[in-house]
């Protein structure tokens, strides 16, 4: 198969970042990434291109550590409890996923995408729950949350047992 040595100009999920020189097949580069904008030819004429573009991806990719960084410190300080609605015995009506874990941070004025958020499985029962978000590919933090009652839970035991 013939391949072509491409500069990334802009970051290329599953290929590389920006500033990165790249092999890929030839009808890749020929049909999306040269019309698209996304590379460019690796010839002598650019190698100082490479470098400008190397050192922009750097800068960004420290820039996107930091602040994620600083999100990861934000969001530990955060406490979030979300009200569900309960039935006898405290079983829950429905789950808790992680768009509604979302959209709870959002409120405490964190912005998550729902690509970050790790809620494997939807939680299903009151008490606290930890889930992995990951804020970017070197930071990642275990976020705890606790699922509470809307209303006051009735213990149905005590009623069975006075019958």
């Amino acid at each position: 198969m013939a391949t072509t040595d491409l500069l990334l100009l802009k970051p290329v999920e599953n290929l590389g970042n920006e500033g990165e020189q790249v092999s890929v097949r030839a009808g890749f580069a020929r049909n999306y990434l040269l019309p698209h904008g996304i590379a460019i030819p690796v010839t002598k004429a650019n190698r100082k291109q490479i470098e400008v573009l190397r050192a922009r991806s750097d800068a960004r990719r420290k820039a996107e550590l930091e602040s994620a960084q600083a999100l990861a410190t934000k969001l530990e300080g955060i406490s979030v409890a979300i009200a569900v609605k309960t039935g006898p015995g405290g079983k829950v009506f429905g789950s808790v996923t992680a768009q509604d874990l979302i959209a709870r941070i959002k409120e405490e004025g964190v912005e998550l995408d729902k690509r970050q958020v790790a809620l494997h499985t939807p939680a299903r029962t009151l008490g606290k729950h930890t889930t992995r978000v990951r804020l970017h590919p070197e930071v990642a933090i275990d976020f705890e949350f606790e699922i509470v009652s809307e209303n006051p839970i009735e213990d149905t035991t005590s009623e069975e047992s006075q019958s």
